[in-house]
């Protein structure tokens, strides 16, 4: 056990899931936040349990041969965002095809799958199509950013280097409408004051571009001049709309919208497929390597086009599109209202007939649709982040389909699915990790399993 306030000199072995050093002092493990594996660091100890410490870095004593420059400004450093932004990014590959091989054995106990390596990106940078700025007040003006690493502390951003181009003028230009209109900031302490965040959605292949203004009320002043400067000075710019969130709540959006101008919505592409986003629908946020992991979810659904395909978590109907491509038919299930209300357009859309919406929860509409006749050849799950209901997963394996696809934002519940299918039947062959977030402890899997 390491003596709390003391200096020791780690030797970092590895790092977590969270971005953190794993150090070794004598054999005992030691956390040390902004340390790189490969690096010998001073550090001082802050916490000291039994098993392990967590320790403050005081200085590198050798540097990691995979540190690099950040390309960010200096003030980003304590930015909660690219928690790896200064590991070469191979080396971030590398660490993420390592996670999920240790994961699917740690937590899933299964041998013999065939894990490839992360597919990256070429340019590793301006890869995200949607932003969400919180605003401040400090020292009587007007802060707009990202938060501190474990903090609600907005951190300035002139400039970052993972969001689109336009984001940098966007934030500027409602930065001078602040001030010129005198318009009230919100105070997440004292639930007073108007502007809460700023979020963008930017189109990378049509260019249009969507502000969306959250606020603690109804309106703001003198809108119109704000929508007169976007025109002006936004490429692109084609529709501002309020979100009204008036809740005490840590949660960004608000269910009410109000469109100020324009339609609400704007356009973008996936490959061939058109989509229309609206405020409140998710939409992936790197276009780039959606393409990448929606081409390999359907390489693994292997259709042929006689295939009835469920896609269970459709979101707006982006993957079921994509297999709507291939299949005969396709039933896509979403909790959300709005958004298969989106997938129904979308569909309509791109001139994809075989497909069918239901707004529900997972759990209890693809066991009624099993019940009523219901059946794939072909599922694909696509959960959020605590993975697939086991009641989703029982009616899967009740469907005796040939093919799973599961695409995955969570590496952990990934492998605890995985092994709950495993038990019932059906093996999973290969998993290829995708590095939808570039600079961040985040990867995206998608794996393809048979029925033994």
């Amino acid at each position: 056990m390491l003596e709390k306030n003391k200096e020791y000199v780690v030797d970092i072995v590895d790092m977590g899931e969270s971005g953190v050093g794993i150090g070794k002092y004598n054999g005992f493990t030691v956390f040390v936040d902004a340390a790189l594996v490969g690096e010998k660091v001073k550090v001082k100890i802050n916490k000291s349990k039994k098993n392990y410490a967590v320790g403050d870095l005081v200085e590198i004593v050798q540097q990691s041969p995979f540190r690099v420059a950040r390309v960010c400004d200096d003030n980003l450093k304590m930015c909660g965002g690219c928690q790896i932004q200064e590991l070469d990014y191979n080396k971030q590959l590398e660490l993420k095809t390592n996670e999920v091989k240790q994961v699917v054995s740690r937590i899933g106990k299964l041998e013999n799958v065939n894990i490839l390596n992360t597919i990256g990106m070429e340019n590793p940078f301006r890869y995200r199509n949607k932003a969400q700025f919180p605003v401040q007040m400090k020292n009587g003006k007007p802060v707009i950013g990202f938060y501190k690493k474990k903090s609600h502390e907005v951190i300035p951003t002139a400039k970052c280097m993972i969001q689109h181009e336009l984001n940098d003028k966007i934030i500027e230009v409602v930065r001078e409408y602040i001030l010129e209109n005198n318009v009230s900031v919100y105070d997440e302490v004292k639930h007073k004051g108007i502007l809460r965040h700023i979020v963008t959605k930017i189109g990378f292949t049509t260019g249009e571009v969507m502000v969306v203004l959250v606020v603690n009320g109804k309106k703001l002043p003198n809108i119109d001049k704000l929508v007169d400067k976007l025109t002006e000075k936004i490429e692109g710019f084609k529709t501002l709309v309020l979100n009204i969130n008036t809740n005490k709540t840590n949660v960004i959006l608000g269910r009410e919208n109000k469109v100020i101008c324009g339609t609400g919505k704007i356009n973008d592409y996936i490959g061939k497929l058109v989509f229309e986003i609206s405020p409140l629908s998710f939409f992936q946020v790197n276009p780039v390597q959606t393409e990448v992991l929606y081409n390999k979810a359907l390489e693994y659904a292997n259709l042929t086009g006689n295939e009835t395909v469920f896609d269970i978590y459709c979101g707006i109907g982006t993957i079921s599109l994509f297999l709507a491509q291939k299949a005969k038919k396709v039933y896509g299930i979403e909790i959300v209202e709005d958004a298969i209300k989106d997938a129904k357009i979308n569909a309509k859309l791109n001139g994809l007939d075989n497909t069918e919406f239901y707004a529900g929860k997972a759990e209890e509409v693809v066991p009624k649709m099993y019940k009523e006749g219901k059946k794939a050849d072909v599922v694909v799950v696509d959960p959020p982040r605590k993975g697939c209901d086991e009641k989703v997963l029982d009616t899967i394996i009740s469907m005796e389909p040939e093919r799973v696809v599961y695409v995955s934002c969570n590496p952990s519940t990934l492998a605890r699915d995985l092994a709950y299918l495993d038990e019932r039947g059906y093996k999973c062959d290969e998993i290829q990790p995708v590095d939808m977030f570039p600079h961040s402890v985040h990867v995206e899997n998608v794996a393809v399993l048979t029925k033994k």
